[in-house]
């Protein structure tokens, strides 16, 4: 390869990638510069930061500097390849991230997009539709515009296995964007959907309790949740072939809300399922998938605890 060969393509790419970051300001995106051919911030850290210019009054972080100015990043992408990153807090965004599995000799490991398909069954819904890219390694970026009346935070396996979401301290490649494993490449969708309310209410932080029990009234709940705990995995253990996965989902959803009250520690009740779903038959990874989406939606839907008369 000749020299000016070189060159060419380089300028090239540089004017490709230079579109892409002004593509995704015109949607309103925040954009700033990633190493070429990474996924890492082509700008200063706080420990080299010169205190001058954009950070004259004290350092300012990727996310603070993501900007729609066409002025500054054409400044910005004149001086290299600079892959482009998006700031989804800023720019109003949650990116539902698909994973791949990271070992891929793993039979039972389904991908992030195969477990994201099960869980929007599960909830009734379609997989939405809505801007999406295709990320290097081949999993897959959904864009959503995100809800104005809540702040929400980046998330890693929340939602379930290999489904992460980037919101207010995240940031994704932009499609256009080339690394090293592959390109990033819009597939899908012109425009970002809403973000959906079912996933919402996973995402969606719980409120603290505002008030306690008295302790005779916690002892007798803390009873009634163990013996719930109890017969819901056993009824797990004895399902049918054919009903395993959806009687894991029913017991989760039924014992979620002595998560949400108090009653019941997280880990106790997960570890008890887990063990009930494999004891049945379930692949281990299935379990913690449908555990992880169940329990989120039943601990969101009850942080009010009901009471009878």
């Amino acid at each position: 390869m000749t020299q000016p060969t070189a060159i060419r393509r380089e300028r090239a790419l540089q004017a490709r990638l230079l579109d892409a970051a002004l593509d995704a300001a015109a949607r309103g995106w925040h954009v700033f510069p990633l190493r070429p051919g990474s996924k890492r911030p082509a700008l200063h850290g706080e420990a080299s930061c010169p205190r001058t210019g954009a950070c004259g009054s004290g350092h300012l972080k990727w996310e603070q500097r993501a900007t729609t100015d066409p002025g500054r990043i054409r400044a910005a992408w004149s001086r290299a390849p600079f892959n482009v990153g998006i700031a989804t807090g800023p720019s109003g965004l949650v990116v539902v991230d698909l994973d791949m599995p990271k070992h891929k000799d793993s039979a039972d490991a389904p991908d992030g997009a195969t477990t994201f398909a099960a869980l929007c069954e599960r909830a009734g819904h379609a997989v939405p539709d809505t801007y999406r890219v295709r990320t290097a390694s081949g999993g897959t970026h959904l864009y959503f515009t995100a809800p104005s009346a809540v702040r929400l935070a980046n998330t890693a396996g929340t939602i379930g296995e290999l489904v992460d979401t980037r919101a207010w301290g995240g940031y994704v490649v932009a499609g256009g964007s080339v690394a090293d494993a592959g390109p990033y490449e819009a597939v899908n969708g012109p425009v970002a959907a809403p973000l959906p309310s079912w996933l919402l209410s996973i995402l969606t932080p719980a409120p603290r309790a505002t008030q306690t029990p008295s302790v005779a009234v916690a002892a007798q709940s803390r009873r009634y949740a163990d013996t719930a705990l109890g017969s819901e995995a056993r009824n797990v253990v004895g399902a049918q072939r054919g009903q395993r996965e959806a009687t894991l989902f029913r017991a989760a959803r039924a014992l979620g809300r002595f998560i949400a009250w108090g009653d019941l520690p997280r880990h106790q009740v997960e570890q008890a399922l887990q063990e009930a779903g494999e004891s049945a038959g379930l692949p281990p990874s299935q379990c913690r998938s449908t555990l992880r989406s169940a329990l989120n939606w039943s601990i969101a839907h009850n942080q009010h605890r009901r009471t009878t008369a």
